[in-house]
């Protein structure tokens, strides 16, 4: 079965970064496109970035772009969110995704908080 694990989330100082990874099993990882999405509490759930299965093409959300970096690893079954100058905005549960089969997979979530 689709599964994906996220984790590097943490506690950082404004300007400070993380990387998230998202570990995926139960599908050719190299087939797919893979996604990365937040939830701020309060708010709904939505898109910082994606990346097509090859890894050729991306896209992220105005709020990150130029501090957000999505790769992926095929041979790690691994794909990655590198944050850079945090903001306290960007602070939310941060879920990777997958559309297999014409339905949504999600991640667990790793929790991402920017605050002094």
């Amino acid at each position: 079965q689709v599964q994906l694990v996220e984790s590097g989330g943490g506690l950082v100082q404004p300007g400070g970064s993380l990387r998230l990874s998202c570990t995926a099993s139960g599908f050719t990882f190299s087939r797919y496109a893979m996604s990365w999405y937040r939830q701020a509490p309060g708010k709904e759930r939505e898109l910082v970035a994606g990346i097509t299965n090859t890894g050729g093409l991306t896209n992220y959300a105005n709020s990150v772009k130029g501090r957000f970096t999505i790769s992926k690893d095929p041979a790690k079954n691994t794909v990655y969110l590198q944050m850079n100058s945090l903001k306290p905005e960007d602070t939310a549960v941060y879920y990777c995704k997958v559309v297999y089969a014409r339905s949504d997979y999600w991640g667990q979530g790793t929790q991402v908080t920017v605050s002094s």
